[in-house]
């Protein structure tokens, strides 16, 4: 079972929210500020911040002893504390576990790897509570201020039960992760889909800061996305909101390991990819890295493989986007760094598929290694702070 934290952050109400986030996000940052950008009065961000700075979460930094002309209050700005707490984060893959440990702000203080010898349950637990382990170890006393982990791991994940309900590429169903990794490690768990956790983390302190809505597209192994409107990740009724990957975009296209046909994923995947360029070169032993070689040495097949995955991209960008209608999307992952093979053809279709003033939305290409993944999952165990799962 979880070991208690005394004297967690006192986030009592939704108005002690929207300050301690403003500030998180936003800070240094004054009370008269964060009045005015979050619609509250003075005197309820003066009330709502006091048990933060009585509970070492947040500070007042000096201003010369000043208060605000003719308000009687200090002028100093707020600021988080961000030693006050620790958070470790652990992103699965097929092959690897990638763990770190963040202070309040999610800024990493240590990192680990541990390669994974196997999928199946027990030692995927057995080995993510060894590497959590010799995270807190590494950490030297950040140990007695970590109550919390976030786990982040692809597929259909239920935040609020804590059970991955699929994962394909771990061949999961139904695992009570969650529960199995609380009573494995003593701390408390936050769950989460793995590309929705990275959102998390670039809606707080990356691409999205200042966007009341954005998306995050992922491209590699899987091809994934999170939404973020008015503030809040869209999780949708049955928490799978935003698979772009799975929008049919080629109608009797190849088979997808979701049962249908035509998907992005089936086609714009990093094994999707490959399987195309070893058919129509001939060469079954063909490696992902000789076909990127290859098709930037001017290899015409193979430069077509990479468009039409390309062209898959555009037509579901532009769906979200033509459903969706945020300010930006950032497009991330590890196939990123072969986005010079798909950009032309993403940003063609794009531009074609996209209605009227949406085609005004902004991509952003922002490669991010796997630490940062992690570090998404570690930014749900600090949302977890103050975000209910029923949110």
């Amino acid at each position: 079972m979880p070991r208690s934290a005394p004297a967690r952050a006192p986030i009592t109400s939704p108005a002690a929210a929207t300050v301690f986030t403003t500030v998180l996000t936003e800070g240094p940052v004054s009370r008269v500020d964060v009045a005015r950008r979050t619609g509250l009065s003075s005197a309820a961000v003066t009330k709502a911040a006091r048990p933060f700075i009585e509970a070492g979460y947040l500070e007042e930094l000096a201003s010369g002893g000043r208060t605000a002309p003719g308000a009687g209050r200090p002028a100093n700005p707020l600021a988080i504390r961000p030693d006050r707490e620790y958070f470790v984060g652990v992103k699965i893959t097929g092959d690897d576990l990638i763990g770190v440990v963040t202070d309040l702000r999610a800024d990493v203080r240590v990192s680990a790897h541990h390669a994974l010898a196997g999928h199946d349950v027990d030692h995927v637990v057995r080995a993510l509570a060894d590497l959590v382990g010799e995270l807190l170890a590494g950490a030297g006393n950040l140990r007695e201020r970590a109550y919390c982990l976030g786990v982040a791991v692809s597929g259909d994940v239920d935040r609020a039960s804590g059970v991955v309900r699929y994962s394909p590429f771990l061949g999961w169903r139904d695992v009570p992760l969650a529960a199995l990794l609380e009573d494995a490690t003593g701390l408390t768990v936050t769950l989460e889909n793995d590309v929705k956790a990275l959102a998390v983390a670039e809606q707080w302190f990356g691409e999205g800061v200042g966007a009341s809505s954005f998306a995050l597209v992922t491209v590699g192994t899987g091809i994934g996305s999170a939404l973020v409107v008015n503030g809040g990740l869209v999780r949708g009724a049955h928490g799978v909101a935003g698979e772009i990957g799975h929008v049919p975009v080629a109608d009797g296209g190849p088979s997808c390991h979701c049962g249908g046909r035509g998907c992005v994923e089936a086609i714009a995947s990093t094994e999707a990819i490959l399987t195309r360029a070893r058919q129509v070169t001939g060469e079954p032993a063909l490696s992902m890295d000789d076909a990127v070689t290859r098709a930037r040495g001017g290899d015409q097949p193979l430069r077509e493989v990479f468009a039409a995955a390309g062209h898959a991209i555009g037509l579901g960008l532009a769906a979200l986007v033509n459903l969706f209608g945020p300010e930006r999307v950032v497009v991330s992952g590890e196939g990123v760094a072969t986005y010079d093979l798909f950009e032309e053809q993403i940003r063609r279709t794009f531009a074609v598929q996209v209605f009227g003033s949406a085609a005004r939305c902004r991509l952003v290409i922002r490669p991010l290694p796997f630490e940062e993944w992690a570090r998404g999952a570690a930014a749900v165990a600090v949302q977890s702070l103050f975000v209910s799962d029923s949110d």
